[in-house]
């Protein structure tokens, strides 16, 4: 059984590999800590302490009752709280998606936790005009497969095949978390100056078949943030390694 940890008034189920400098592992949407486990092993075998957990409404770990929304903030407090119990270590924090702006947002509230970020397909729209259509198309999609076979059936049309058969079990069983995720997405009211001011390394991933809109904000991020690098290959261990 995996250990728990508090988070900010919800249990977190966390995993923990390797002995060296800290690297916290913040999933995406539809995803937990076991999907980036293998990430995990890799930076362990490098050298890193490496600590991966399910956020709120995912797994094993606890979420409000009822739960139908969250925030970046929430989610951060939650990423904070854990690192706090876990010995206040600067982490150098790695974000898929959704965890690219928690990420970012422990770095504009809680700089002393964090000493560096990777941020993966970072989902930071409010940059991107153009990501309005595809964002709409998406909703609409989501929407009617909800109205059609339930929850479930929208977390497996967002992932769109990108889960493997186990991946994609757990993330059905976990929809109050998806579904807050999603609600959450637009939560975070951070301005460019903002950005301009987050001074941690960063190094800001997409891969090639990352959308154009996603592509386009990583983007704009990387143009923004003072100390960033641009990385299009989708390699997420060598981008930690990089500011390891």
């Amino acid at each position: 059984m995996a250990p728990i940890a508090d988070g900010a008034g919800v249990p977190l189920s966390y995993a923990e590999q390797g002995d060296g400098a800290t690297v916290l592992l913040v999933h995406g949407l539809a995803s937990d800590a076991e999907a980036i486990a293998p990430l995990g092993t890799a930076l362990a075998q490098d050298g890193a302490r490496v600590v991966a957990y399910d956020r709120r409404g995912y797994g094993a770990s606890g979420a409000p009752e009822p739960y139908g929304g969250t925030t970046v903030e929430e989610q951060a407090e939650d990423a904070a709280a854990l690192l706090q119990g876990l010995g206040g270590e600067r982490a150098l924090v790695v974000g898929d998606d959704f965890g690219a702006l928690i990420a970012l947002d422990l770095v504009r509230r809680h700089g002393r936790l964090v000493r560096g970020v990777v941020l993966s397909n970072p989902p930071l729209f409010m940059l991107v005009r153009s990501a309005t259509l595809e964002l709409s198309e998406q909703r609409a999609e989501i929407e009617e497969a909800v109205r059609a076979r339930g929850p479930q059936a929208g977390v497996e049309v967002w992932l769109g095949g990108r889960a493997d058969a186990a991946a994609l079990e757990r993330a059905k069983a976990s929809f109050r978390g998806f579904f807050a995720d999603y609600a959450g997405l637009a939560s975070w009211g951070v301005t460019r100056p903002e950005l301009r001011r987050l001074a941690a390394p960063a190094v800001v991933v997409t891969s090639p078949g990352s959308p154009p809109h996603v592509l386009a904000a990583a983007d704009e991020l990387t143009a923004l943030l003072p100390d960033a690098r641009r990385s299009t290959d989708g390699d997420l261990v060598a981008a930690a390694r990089a500011l390891l």
